[in-house]
């Protein structure tokens, strides 16, 4: 493999092969660090997100800039990706900022000062987040955006918006995007902190043509009070056993029904799906379709997150502590292969419809909000099904189909998502003991456990 190219040859392939520019601004000025932002103590980021009615004016300037973003996030990804494999010289943000600015220069290409140059500057920093990721080995290598493929979204910072809160509803504001001269129609359904002005504004519209305003806030959740076990000073805890016959079983008996809502529109989306496939393509019909399918599948996605929503906040409302086990969700949904794959599929669609991965995270950032516990059971092999809840004796290895089970050696009677249920509670509470022994008296345990962060989180003795 070449190596990297630097130096004087490396600017100059920039300048003449490349097509960046030198960098001109600011060459005499000493370079100064950058101040780290300093929040308020225990702050924590939150994410407010609004739906607004754009006019048809409003709406038209969006789209266009929500291509001029697409548009500049592949052009750099392309520039970068060659500048590597054809000449082994590295860019980064800055080297596509200053090859932004001889794109619009270019009078093909002028479209793209309709747009806020703020927006397509953050659009480069999004391609430079997703480079970061990839160096580190958290992610793939960033792909191309797609019309058909992506969300469309643009972020604009302070100088890209105007931001008046509104004296007689605190919390809310008139919000003035770039490039446009009236405020938003922003439904507020909830208010902002009042005082706030934010640093950043994303616009996005979904595959179903609806408009967002999401706004980050710094913000001090307050955390709530220590749930304890009646008469004692033990922290409640819950033990939750994830399921497909019942999206979610507790340690108590109580089972949160699953909703199938993909089942539920399952013949309203195959008779759409049938209809697109006739609709040629190209066509506004064939577009009148998929935004019609768009509009279920919001409205499914919609239900689902409102369902999870409640159920969550009422599990952290009412306990300390809770156990979950870690599932193997992504390889439970991989593509399946030979004579069973049309089981497979069935089961990776009522995976994907009781979105497992969806309960967890807002189990996580919910417990770190307000105070409390997750533990997450990792060992995948712990015998939470057929291990008896009274006397913890291992049984035989059930097949799905057996709801029901009797302990061959005290004979107690389990359901089976119920036993699993008690006996995560079981040792999610042993592992959460042995790292709340560890830590000094001030100190709590942390938001989440992982058994597997077992012994970086006890502290050596």
């Amino acid at each position: 493999m070449a190596e990297r190219t630097v130096g004087e040859e490396a600017h100059r392939i920039k300048r003449e092969l490349l097509g960046v520019g030198e960098r001109t601004k600011h060459r005499s000025r000493t370079a100064a660090p950058l101040k780290a932002f300093a929040g308020a103590p225990g702050a924590q980021q939150r994410v407010y997100r609004f739906r607004f009615y754009p006019t048809a004016d409003q709406a038209a300037q969006l789209h266009r800039t929500f291509g001029a973003c697409r548009w500049v996030y592949n052009e750099a990804l392309a520039l970068r990706s060659k500048a590597w494999q054809d000449h082994r010289v590295s860019l980064g943000f800055a080297e596509t900022c200053r090859a932004l600015t001889g794109w619009k220069r270019i009078p093909e290409r002028a479209w793209l000062k309709e747009a806020s140059s703020t927006v397509l500057q953050q659009s480069l920093r999004h391609l430079e987040s997703a480079f970061s990721r990839f160096y580190k080995g958290a992610a793939k290598y960033p792909r191309r955006k797609s019309k058909h493929r992506s969300d469309d979204a643009a972020t604009y910072v302070r100088t890209g918006f105007r931001w008046v809160e509104d004296a007689r509803r605190p919390g809310t504001a008139s919000v003035t995007l770039a490039k446009q001269t009236n405020p938003l129609d922003v439904r507020w359904s909830r208010a902002l902190p009042p005082g706030l002005l934010p640093v950043k504004l994303t616009v996005t519209r979904d595959r179903a043509g609806r408009f967002f305003l999401t706004v980050p806030v710094e913000e001090v959740i307050a955390p709530l009070p220590t749930v304890f076990l009646p008469g004692g000073h033990e922290p409640k805890a819950v033990g939750l056993d994830l399921g497909l016959l019942s999206l979610v079983t507790l340690d108590d008996g109580e089972k949160l029904p699953h909703p199938r809502l993909l089942a539920k529109y399952g013949k309203q989306l195959a008779t759409l799906q049938r209809e697109l496939h006739r609709k040629q393509k190209g066509s506004k019909n064939r577009d009148k379709v998929r935004e019609r399918i768009a509009r279920l599948y919001a409205r499914i996605g919609d239900v689902r997150r409102d369902l999870l929503d409640q159920f969550t906040t009422r599990l952290v409302r009412e306990n300390q502590v809770l156990v979950v086990e870690d599932l193997p969700i992504a390889n439970l949904m991989r593509a399946a292969r030979g004579r069973s794959r049309r089981r497979k599929a069935a089961l990776s669609r009522s995976i994907t419809d009781a979105a497992w991965g969806e309960l967890l995270r807002q189990l996580r950032y919910k417990c770190a909000w307000y105070g409390r516990t997750l533990v997450v059971v990792v060992d995948r092999f712990f015998p939470s099904t057929r291990r008896c809840s009274v006397c913890h004796a291992k049984g035989v290895k059930l097949d799905v189909s057996v709801r029901e089970w009797a302990c061959a050696q005290c004979g107690a009677v389990h359901d089976r998502d119920t036993n699993a249920a008690v006996n995560l509670r079981a040792e999610g509470m042993r592992l959460y003991w042995t790292v709340a022994a560890s830590l000094p008296p001030p100190r709590r345990p942390p938001s989440v456990i992982r058994a597997s962060e077992l012994v970086a989180l006890v502290p050596a003795a």
